[in-house]
Parts: C-alpha cells; sequence; structure tokens
C-alpha cells in the first residue's frame, strides 16, 4: 500500500514538473519574436484544456486551477526570467536559437499529430491541412515584409501590446512579438519586463487577460463541435508558421550548429512528450 502511495505521488510530482517545463516553453515563446506561445501551447498539449477551462471558469474552478497553476508559474519564470537571455540570444545568434526551437515543435508534432485524428479524419481534412499551412506561410511571410507603424509606449499601447499577446494564446501560429517589432514596442517591453516595470508589466497582463476571457469561450465551443476540422486548422498553422521561421543565409560553420540545435531540440522536447504520456495521471476536469 506505502509502494503504491510513493508511486502515485512520485507520478503526480513529474506530472507537475512537466506542466512547470511546459509553461516555461510557453512563456519563452510568447516573448521570442518569430515563435508562437500558442503553438507551443498545442504541441505540448496545454491548448485545448486551457481554452475549456478559461471558456467556462465556472466549472469545477479551484480544481482546475490547482491543475494549470504550474503552467502559470513556469510562464511567468519563462517570460520574466529568460527574457534578457531570449533578447541577447536573439539579437546575437538568431538563426541558432530559431533553429532550436523549431526542433522543440519537430519532436512533439508527432503526439499533436496523433491527437488530431483521435475523432477521425476525412479527405477534406487533408485537404484543409495543406491549405492552411500554405496560407499561413505567405500571411507571415507577407507580414514579414511591412515594418511601417511605430508606436509610442504609453498605457495604453501596452494593453494593446497584451491584448495581441493575448491573442497570441488563443490564435496558435500568431507571433505576438514580430507584430511588437513592426509596430516598434518589442524592445521597450523586453527592457520593461526586465526590469519588472509594473508601469508596462501591470497593462500588458490587463490586456492579455481581456483578450483570452473573451475568446476562449467562443474556441472553446468550436473544439467541441468541430475537433477534427480544429486540430487539422491548428496543425496546418503549426506547420506553416513553422516553415515560415526558417532562417535563410544561413552558411558555413552555423549550418552544423544550426543542426546540432535543431536536433537537441527535438529530442528534448520528444522526450518530454513520452515523458508526459508515462507519467501524466492529473488532468483538468472541464
Amino acid at each position: 500500500m506505502e509502494t503504491n502511495e510513493r508511486i502515485t505521488k512520485t507520478n503526480g510530482l513529474i506530472d507537475w514538473i512537466l506542466r512547470l517545463l511546459k509553461g516555461v516553453f510557453v512563456g519563452i515563446g510568447f516573448i521570442t519574436p518569430g515563435l508562437s506561445g500558442g503553438v507551443l501551447a498545442v504541441v505540448f498539449g496545454i491548448y485545448e484544456p486551457l481554452m475549456r477551462f478559461l471558456g467556462n471558469l465556472r466549472n469545477k474552478f479551484f480544481k482546475n486551477l490547482v491543475y494549470f497553476i504550474p503552467v502559470g508559474i513556469g510562464g511567468v519564470v519563462g517570460v520574466v526570467a529568460f527574457s534578457a537571455v531570449v533578447d541577447f540570444a536573439f539579437s546575437n545568434f538568431p538563426a541558432q536559437f530559431t533553429w532550436l526551437f523549431i526542433g522543440f515543435i519537430a519532436g512533439t508534432f508527432p503526439s499533436l499529430f496523433k491527437t488530431s485524428g483521435k475523432q477521425g479524419r476525412k479527405w477534406w481534412h487533408w485537404l484543409m491541412l495543406v491549405l492552411i499551412s500554405g496560407g499561413t506561410f505567405f500571411l507571415m511571410r507577407w507580414m514579414e515584409a511591412i515594418r511601417s507603424v511605430q508606436l509610442i509606449p504609453s498605457f495604453f499601447n501596452w494593453v494593446l501590446s497584451g491584448a495581441l499577446i493575448g491573442l497570441g494564446v488563443v490564435v496558435p501560429g500568431m507571433s505576438p512579438s514580430n507584430f511588437l517589432i513592426y509596430i516598434g514596442l518589442y524592445q521597450p517591453m523586453a527592457s520593461g519586463i526586465r526590469h519588472l516595470d509594473l508601469g508596462v508589466i501591470v497593462p500588458l497582463m490587463l490586456g492579455g487577460l481581456a483578450c483570452v476571457l473573451l475568446l476562449a469561450r467562443f474556441i472553446s465551443w468550436l473544439f467541441k463541435k468541430f475537433y477534427a476540422t480544429m486540430y487539422h486548422i491548428i496543425l496546418g498553422i503549426v506547420i506553416g508558421s513553422t516553415i515560415a521561421i526558417i532562417p535563410s543565409g544561413v552558411t558555413g560553420w552555423v549550418i552544423a550548429v544550426c543542426a546540432g540545435l535543431f536536433i537537441a531540440g527535438a529530442i528534448i522536447s520528444f522526450a518530454l512528450a513520452k515523458l508526459d504520456e508515462k507519467y501524466s495521471r492529473e488532468e483538468a476536469e472541464i
């Protein structure tokens, strides 16, 4: 009896740590240009249960809150503790850093693909997958080409920036950091977070929470009614957005470094996915 209790506690602890690590990666994804925290939430299996929870907060609120606490802690750690690291790495080693995260996405893609087919696939799901992948790729390339709007840091603009980050939670594949670069607020935001400037952090949180809470119920309903369709749309977004962020102009020894980081990222995320399948006993009660 004691042995079974010890195993249960060990599995529960590992599951808690896994959710914490997922939250860290998702948080880093939100502040890394070119990446999408929403995509990382999808590939780590957080996205759908989070939308269900936020879309119906009154249903077993405290139990679900406890489930998502490690995810939230990890997200905060990913954003705050790694903001300086991400800014430095992306400024000095953008290709290498991007290939590491492409590896993270690739390593968890088999698990995501398996999840998307739980309720079956029809021929038009495959067609949708191809069309969404292509559309996402060209949309992100087009957005990369337009960088003409520059906004001045202010309370309202930080709320707007938070709403963009919240939209990145709800819409996988959207990179809030890219938008913030386009409107000239990324560097001020990264600096504000790094220095724990509440004048930046508080309006970001307000905008983000408002956006997510307003849209989560609708997204949750879509998953309930159109599970396979929603997942294949998201699969297409993941594929298209990942191809779109592949760095160009990589030459020489950097190719080998990028390849090594891609493989390392894929191995790490694949191992996390397998651990999640083995030790994840607690599930959100939504």
